[in-house]
């Protein structure tokens, strides 16, 4: 096949065109620079996620050609823009599943298309399985430390068809242990944990000084406990950083955008039943029953737990956990799985604006 592999500069990216190339198929790369619209910092050419020069030498010591491609503007738009909004209305958004869904695949299968490629491969862990019924679906990856499905809910049928994953059934270990026997040097690269727009962890040179405006801390009894620095500096379910005396731990459980105002509470006032989620996608194109009972992940780290499934209109649905789960954090991702198995996803609504 001609093979298209989106190319980070990192170990994982770079063994599956390795590891493609050594399959004799006809492989190039291919990074996206996103740094390129009006007022963008100057990264100089790397961020935390794609470096254009590392991504090129990797491609050179694979022995195969690299692209670049400037998609800086849609990235402003679609996942930036989004960013700053969702902030400002009080949630915590995942930039990362916004930009795969909306824009990283769906710029790579396009660029394939147009060029003739039979295939789009990413160094993401995962396995694209075959079902009995003929469809595909996302399975967990084999490395359950590095299983990454949480991030590509929004995947579609029509995807899967031309998206390969080299590195799925593969262990981190074993892809380092393979990059150090191709003489790789991302294999002595470190990995990542930050946004791919952080600036030292910070992405505050995105906002505007309006949404660094100071406000009220609250209890869940609307009593003043302080002054918080900017509503985008908090999430739910944070305790550092608040600088709030008091005789037991204290948690942020709300955010108000409407009052700017912080609402905290203690460990028990985290945990809920319940949520609704919005902008629902299905991987295999068909949504989950009414009363299915299946599987649900509210963030990247956390287990993928128990829950029932009801259908709502509108490309959303609720779900109503077994056991009560902590910090359930408008704007993030809900995953849904059947076993290992993903079957979609939506963001997780506030009940009180969004659903």
């Amino acid at each position: 096949m001609r093979v298209v592999v989106c190319m980070s500069g990192g170990v994982d990216s770079t063994v599956a065109a390795h590891l493609l190339k050594q399959q004799a198929h006809e492989v190039i790369g291919l990074t996206f620079w996103f740094w390129s619209f009006a007022g963008a910092p100057d990264f100089d050419g790397a961020t935390k996620c794609c470096a254009l020069d590392l991504a090129a030498a990797a491609a050179r010591e694979v022995g195969i050609h690299h692209e670049t491609l400037d998609a800086s503007e849609d990235f402003e738009r679609v996942v930036l823009s989004n960013y700053v909004e969702q902030y400002r209305h009080g949630r915590t958004p995942n930039p990362c599943g916004r930009c795969n869904r909306f824009l990283r695949f769906g710029i790579a299968l396009e660029f394939a298309r147009q060029h003739g490629f039979d295939a789009v491969a990413t160094g993401h862990h995962v396995r694209n399985v075959r079902e009995p019924d003929g469809t595909r679906s996302l399975h967990r990856g084999t490395d359950p430390s590095k299983d990454q499905t949480y991030f590509l809910y929004g995947l579609r049928q029509e995807d899967l068809e031309d998206l390969l994953f080299p590195v799925g059934e593969m262990s981190k270990d074993r892809v380092i242990q393979i990059a150090r026997g191709a003489s790789l040097s991302a294999a002595e690269l470190p990995e990542s944990q930050d946004l791919c727009f952080a600036v030292n962890g910070q992405t505050s040179f995105l906002f505007n000084e309006t949404d660094h405006l100071p406000g009220p801390i609250l209890d869940l009894q609307g009593k003043q406990l302080g002054e918080h620095i900017g509503l985008s500096s908090y999430t739910i379910g944070q305790r550092r950083g608040l600088g709030l005396p008091s005789d037991h731990p204290l948690y942020v459980v709300d955010i108000d955008a409407e009052r700017n105002a912080l609402i905290v509470g203690g460990e028990t006032d985290l945990y809920g039943e319940h949520l609704t989620a919005i902008d629902a996608s299905y991987t295999s194109g068909v949504e989950p029953s009414d009363g299915a009972h299946l599987l649900a992940k509210i963030r990247y780290r956390s287990p993928a737990v128990p829950a029932t499934y009801e259908r709502r209109p509108a490309a959303s649905f609720s779900l109503r956990f077994d056991q009560p789960q902590r910090a359930i954090t408008p704007g993030q991702i809900v995953a849904l799985y059947d076993g290992d198995r993903l079957l979609g996803g939506g963001t997780i609504a506030r009940e009180r604006s969004d659903a």
